[in-house]
């Protein structure tokens, strides 16, 4: 379960008229569950009902002050959900979900625009109680109406809402402020919670008409700001250029549990760059107030200026453990070259990962063996029990290795010298029928030549010390840069050879696994599956993990699932660090005790003039 409203916050880095009866007979059941305040995939809520604040919050944050925040490339439009287009940064502040995720419970969330939720033990459906005091930021009631419209439009335009929310059959008024989903599958843990991160829209603000009188299409790109429900609203537009949030200060749900000491910036401003390194400037000019650093060498090497020495910057390592998930230079299958397997095997066999981490990373890095790293989710050794007896079935499909030898990324010494690992990835390529011919990889008369598709200049640096191993191979290998719009619109149409991606996860893995790795998402264009995977035992591992009964199957089911993505090779796995790696202006503060899964930002961080705000945590030595 990986996508919430929250994902600004977690990453900062995706028939037309509802029922108006009540749910039929057959459901009639769904009324007698509990009703509940929250919800969790493991068991116990942290928080009861009558909590008044998440412990991770400072519920004394002053409210007040601006920041500002780098974007990378450029944006078109102010609808979020749309499919074509550019998105400005951080929509998602605008809108509320009837549910909030907790950042300090994995997998648990709380009543927001929902009062309250109930499901029967079969899991065949979700009722959710609305607040009646939610409200959109025009004064107008959310209504049943609402969420059904929200449900059914997003589910019919958009492919990702498409894919993540197949399984739930329909929304059915269920009472004047209840909303019943029903699914088309019994026993998937997850749906009520991932029908509870719906974002709630306006229906009376879409199917009305724009400034110029003309009936506004959510299909469609607009600059046009959008009516919301939640903390801020858009307040100034350049297009292309900068976004401007200001803090709703009558905010209907400001005094909620949920929200208690969040969203305490009057302003958020975001500002495109070309560039990151030109974006990193303007940081330490004082233009960016806050920053997550992604590289490793900027952050060994680049952090010696003056208000560094000063105090007026400050930097923090700061610990989260969710699951750091997979990134990798990840192959399109829809090549025919990428099809073998020993092909792609060869290519993980010519990355040096031990000398890069050395002389390009600074030692800041480990090498990520499985898609759930960092995680008791993360397979390892030989399989076992009940993890075993998932497998056993697919025995004939599977590589024999995958019973037998615990799965590795090939090593070095970190010398450079890996010449022992590239004479492996050459007999891997002749067994491919990929032989030399003139220092040339080439098979029926055609060279093994790929691109590298790259949209930060800052990984051609990663790329050129690889790209001297596979041309050793005999591997023709160009990197081509290009900026953020035509990456996308490259990925999105399928149009690469060998891209970095990432899939990052949770601790409650579920549908989110058919959009990575499901058939369905790799014939949809724009889908997650950007690898093009379509594996008939991937297909069933996907549905032990969705359809698990109990913590144990669901370890053990994604055990089994990882453990088939690593032997298939699909991508080169890449490197992690447990830690979020920031630096920001000591104006900024944030709580001493942070939440475990996530670093808050901006939500629970605020503005303190002085840089001494109550509960600022000092800066861990980097």
């Amino acid at each position: 379960m990986t996508f919430s409203k929250a994902g600004f916050a977690l990453a900062l880095s995706l028939s037309i008229a509802g029922a108006t009866g009540f749910p039929s007979a057959a459901h009639a059941a769904d009324a007698a569950p509990a009703e509940r305040h929250g919800a969790s995939l493991f068991g116990d809520l942290k928080y009861g009902p009558g909590f008044k604040h998440f412990d991770y919050v400072n519920p004394d944050a002053p409210k007040g002050g601006q920041l500002r925040y780098a974007a990378l490339g450029t944006f078109d439009s102010l609808n979020a959900f749309i499919v074509k287009g550019e998105q400005a940064a951080a929509l998602t502040l605008i809108y509320d979900t009837l549910l909030e995720p907790s950042l300090d419970e994995p997998g648990t969330e709380y009543g927001l625009v929902a009062e309250s939720l109930s499901y029967p033990d079969d899991f065949s459906s979700v009722t959710f109680t609305l607040r009646k005091e939610a409200r959109f930021q025009d004064g107008t009631p959310i209504t049943p109406e609402d969420v059904i419209w929200t449900f059914e439009t997003l589910k019919k335009l958009h492919p990702f809402y498409a894919a993540y929310y197949r399984n739930i059959e329909k929304a059915e008024r269920a009472g004047p402020d209840k909303v019943c989903f029903v699914f088309s599958v019994k026993g998937n843990r997850e749906l009520p919670q991932i029908t509870g991160q719906l974002p709630v829209l306006p229906k009376h603000y879409w199917l009305g008409k724009d400034a110029k009188g003309r009936t506004r299409d959510i299909s469609q790109t607009t600059l046009e700001a959008p009516l919301g429900s939640g903390p801020y609203r858009i307040a100034q537009v350049v297009p292309g250029r900068s976004i401007v949030y200001e803090r709703v200060k009558d905010y209907w749900a400001k005094d909620l549990p949920a929200k208690v000491g969040t969203n305490n910036f009057d302003r958020l401003r975001f500002d495109y760059y070309g560039d990151p390194t030109v974006a990193f400037q303007a940081f330490k000019a004082d233009q960016v107030d806050f920053r997550i650093e992604s590289s490793a060498k900027s952050w060994a090497t680049g952090y010696d200026f003056p208000a560094i020495r000063d105090g007026r910057v400050k930097r923090e390592q700061i610990r989260t453990h969710n699951p750091s998930g997979m990134q990798g230079f990840a192959f399109n299958l829809r090549r025919d070259v990428f099809k073998d397997e020993r092909v792609r095997e060869a290519f993980d066999w010519a990355l040096d990962f031990e000398w890069q981490n050395k002389n390009i990373f600074s030692g800041q890095y480990t090498r990520t063996d499985s898609y759930f790293a960092n995680s008791e989710l993360a397979s390892s050794g030989v399989p076992q029990g009940l993890e075993l007896d998932m497998l056993k079935p697919f025995a004939k499909e599977l590589p024999a290795e995958l019973f037998t030898t615990p799965y590795s990324n090939p090593k070095t010494d970190g010398s450079g010298n890996n010449r022992a690992n590239l004479r492996h990835a050459a007999e891997l390529l002749d067994a491919a029928g990929w032989k030399i011919v003139n220092g040339q990889r080439v098979k029926d008369g055609k060279p093994l030549a790929v691109e590298f598709l790259l949209a930060d200049p800052q990984f051609e640096r990663i790329v050129a010390p690889y790209k001297q191993s596979l041309d050793k191979l005999g591997i023709k290998t160009t990197l081509r840069t290009v900026d953020t719009a035509q990456y996308q619109n490259r990925v999105d149409n399928r149009d690469f050879d060998i891209i970095v991606s990432s899939f990052p996860q949770s601790l409650s893995p579920g549908n989110e696994q058919r959009e990575f790795w499901g058939c369905d998402a790799a014939k949809r264009e724009g889908s997650r599956n950007v690898i093009g995977i379509c594996d008939p035992v991937v297909e069933k591992l996907i549905d032990r993990v969705i359809f698990a009964t109990s913590r144990a199957e669901l370890v053990a089911a994604t055990h089994a699932l990882d453990r088939v993505l690593l032997w298939r090779h699909y991508l080169v796995p890449q490197w992690y660090s447990p830690f979020a790696r920031v630096a920001y202006w000591a104006r900024l503060g944030h709580p001493k005790t942070m939440p475990a899964y996530a670093i808050g930002f901006p939500d629970i961080w605020w503005y303190d003039a002085g840089g001494k705000a109550a509960g600022q945590k000092a800066p861990q030595k980097p």
